[in-house]
């Protein structure tokens, strides 16, 4: 049984690598065929020039990923095969509690992931980003933000995994349901929080200055009986040149946030339709939906991971002799993250279904698809979209659907009227 274990995971493992280098090369291989073709949809918008750089960028950001793939499947299979015996005979053997044996294991793979990982983010920050012109961030910036970061998310790990050892110790036969339980709780705790307490640690949050503007969104949001105090400029360009509007938050905080380089870099009718669409993921209840749909899938999730962690084999196919409860959690992790590639393409095709329905509330907000067409382009030329991506590589990765198909998607909503 065990090297049947050993098998599976191996199958799952190298299939992910082998479906998503597939992928990659696909999309790039697509972007060389049509990337010198300006879309009729951006006639008159981008020209030669900008649509190079947009797939020079788009090149670049492939390499990097690539090379980010293979460093993270290198250091996955180190430390499966090299690190893991090691770590947990050395854990197991201090004869301590097990929650801080398990926190000591969790922390100690952070601490090697995070450390592996900084390279890469410092270049993609401070080379690949610098290039194009969008990083504005100062080294000692990136340095307090990974600061902040790395103590919110010990903090963060220590609570969830503090709790789910203690079910487990002082509750065998029902630990995953109650540990589903905190997990569903702390997790709206977070949504409900996260708008109000942790993003305010390294964002200014303050209502639209624009008075003009101020007014033409308090028009926009009575229309579905909103208030104007639940949307927040962010000043996010003292990091990125980039251009984005996001919806966040839960119940009293739930908010929409725009960047402070959208407001600088859009037209009033344009920021209204950008509103307007995010309006709509405020009013298709989107976030709550997927927060239901987590709730449904972590329940399964957990009583599958108590059917697995206490299953001798697990522990003998990764060459374990002792078999330490979070060292099984890490095992049952490694095939639910396998398997959670493959997938993949069921979330994206939700999210951008969920995506079309908030730019239908858009036009049906605005009374036509102008204003969000001249967003989207404007966002893309700003952002150096791809505008030729591979349909197999959207349907994996993307959580919106590509920018020329929107396009043409809000273009008959106007036809129909």
């Amino acid at each position: 049984m065990k090297q049947t274990l050993l098998i599976l995971f191996l199958i799952l493992f190298l299939g992910r690598i082998i479906w998503r280098f597939v992928l990659q090369r696909i999309n790039i291989r697509h972007l060389r065929d049509h990337g010198k073709v300006i879309p009729p949809v951006f006639q008159g918008m981008i020209d030669e020039a900008t649509l190079s750089k947009m797939v020079d960028y788009t090149y670049d950001n492939s390499r990097l990923e690539t090379k980010e793939n293979l460093t993270d499947d290198i250091l996955e299979l180190a430390i499966i095969f090299l690190l893991l015996p090691l770590l947990v005979a050395k854990i197991a053997g201090l004869q301590w509690h097990l929650i801080e044996q398990a926190l000591i294991f969790f922390g100690t793979l952070a601490v090697i992931g995070g450390a592996v990982g900084i390279p890469l983010d410092i270049y993609h920050t401070f080379v690949l980003e610098k290039k194009y012109g969008f990083s504005t961030i100062t080294w000692k910036l990136w340095l307090t933000d990974l600061i902040k970061s790395i103590i919110i998310s010990a903090v963060l790990m220590g609570i969830m995994l503090s709790a789910f050892m203690a079910f487990i110790i002082y509750l065998p036969k029902s630990w995953w349901f109650w540990a589903w339980v905190f997990f569903t709780a702390f997790e709206i705790l977070l949504l409900w929080l996260y708008p109000v307490v942790i993003s305010p640690l390294f964002n200014k949050y303050e209502p639209i200055k624009d008075e003009e503007l101020k007014e033409k969104i308090e028009s926009l949001l009575a229309k579905v009986g909103l208030k104007a105090r639940g949307i927040f400029q962010v000043d996010e360009g003292k990091r990125s040149k980039h251009t984005n509007a996001y919806f966040t938050g839960i119940g009293k905080t739930k908010r929409i946030v725009l960047f402070d380089t959208l407001l600088a870099s859009h037209s009033h009718d344009e920021i209204l339709a950008v509103l307007a669409h995010e309006i709509g993921h405020w009013k298709k209840k989107h976030i709550l939906k997927q927060l239901i749909f987590m709730i449904a899938a972590s329940f399964a999730g957990f009583y599958l991971v108590f059917l697995l962690v206490n299953w001798p084999p697990l522990y003998a196919a990764f060459g374990l002799q002792q078999t330490p409860v979070y060292a099984g959690l890490l095992l049952v992790s490694l095939y639910f993250s396998c398997l959670g590639f493959f997938f993949s393409p069921v979330g994206a095709w939700i999210s951008r279904r969920y995506e079309r329905e908030a730019d239908a509330m858009a036009h049906e907000l605005t009374g036509t698809s102008e204003p969000m067409i001249n967003a989207l382009k404007r966002l893309a030329k700003d952002n150096l979209s791809n505008l030729h991506p591979h349909p197999w590589y959207v349907r994996f990765y993307y959580s919106h659907p590509p920018l020329v198909e929107r396009i043409e998607y809000l273009k008959t909503m106007d036809k129909d009227q």
